[in-house]
């Protein structure tokens, strides 16, 4: 298992936690958002999606991974 933290620009709400949550978990990951950081923290196995998958899901609900 890999464990990462990204920065994500747009984060505003809980709504906001629950897109990014959401959106990492259907691609296949776990992922915690901390809303006051701007980041999120995703483990996630490397064998079943990549790195860029997952930033992708993200950017796909409208936020930026920087």
């Amino acid at each position: 298992m890999q464990k990462v933290t990204l920065h994500v620009k747009g984060m505003s709400c809980n709504h906001c936690v629950n897109a990014v949550e959401t959106a990492v978990r259907q691609a296949g990951a776990s992922g915690s958002v901390d809303l006051a950081s701007g980041t999120v923290t995703i483990e996630y196995d490397e064998n079943a999606v990549t790195l860029e998958q997952l930033k992708q899901a993200i950017e796909d609900q409208g936020y930026d991974v920087v």
